[in-house]
């Protein structure tokens, strides 16, 4: 599902429960989306082969928007971007569970754990910041709206985690009990914006 597509740029949609590479002889999300657009330009008479540079990525469980750069000059000037934290991303996630806190700043450096693992500690020398708000949907069902500052591996899964409120479904976080019951991990990549040229881009996908 491409959303936006510039000379420089496109924005596309990655499906929950697709790898973002490939593995284990799996087509990963990025050679889908070559395979996509190949199918497109044959279909229309233009056999121009598609060069992908991706900027950013999304873990396996985690579905939504995602920047694919179309050529290096731009993927050289996304990766600054994010380095400054120009890239404004904005994620949604569902936990069943009560958080220590409604609203608020989650900040700590982050270290490897066991099984490919991540934990997140009180340490600030090079920390993890998110920023976030949530509100009951129902009982036992609370929708948070993340805003992650940093980019760090499994940064949100962990900081939902921290706060006593495991993502419901995320079979790596969240209790065997959570997990086993979801179709999905519920977190989805929801919004993005940044600046483009000199004019403001902003993207959304609510599904």
């Amino acid at each position: 599902n491409i959303k936006f597509q510039s000379p420089d740029f496109l924005i596309a949609v990655k499906p929950a429960g697709m790898n973002f590479h490939s593995e284990d002889g799996e087509a990963g999300f990025i050679v889908q989306l070559k395979q996509q657009m190949h199918s497109q330009s044959a279909e229309t008479g233009h056999y121009q082969e598609a060069s992908l540079y991706p900027v950013h990525r999304l873990d396996k469980m985690t579905s939504g928007l995602i920047i694919v750069a179309l050529n290096q000059k731009a993927a050289r000037a996304f990766q600054i971007m994010f380095s400054e934290r120009q890239v404004r991303k904005y994620y949604l996630a569902i936990s069943d569970q009560k958080p220590k806190k409604k609203q608020g700043w989650v900040k700590g450096d982050m270290v490897s754990a066991r099984n490919g693992n991540w934990k997140l500690c009180k340490t600030q020398n090079n920390p993890a910041v998110t920023q976030f708000i949530s509100v009951s949907l129902q009982p036992k069902e609370r929708l948070y709206l993340l805003k992650p500052l940093s980019g760090k591996t499994h940064q949100l899964r962990v900081m939902m985690k921290s706060i006593g409120a495991a993502i419901c479904g995320d079979s790596r976080y969240a209790s065997k009990t959570q997990a086993k019951h979801e179709e999905r991990g519920y977190l989805h990549a929801y919004a993005l914006e940044f600046s483009w040229k000199g004019e403001l881009h902003h993207f959304k996908h609510d599904h």
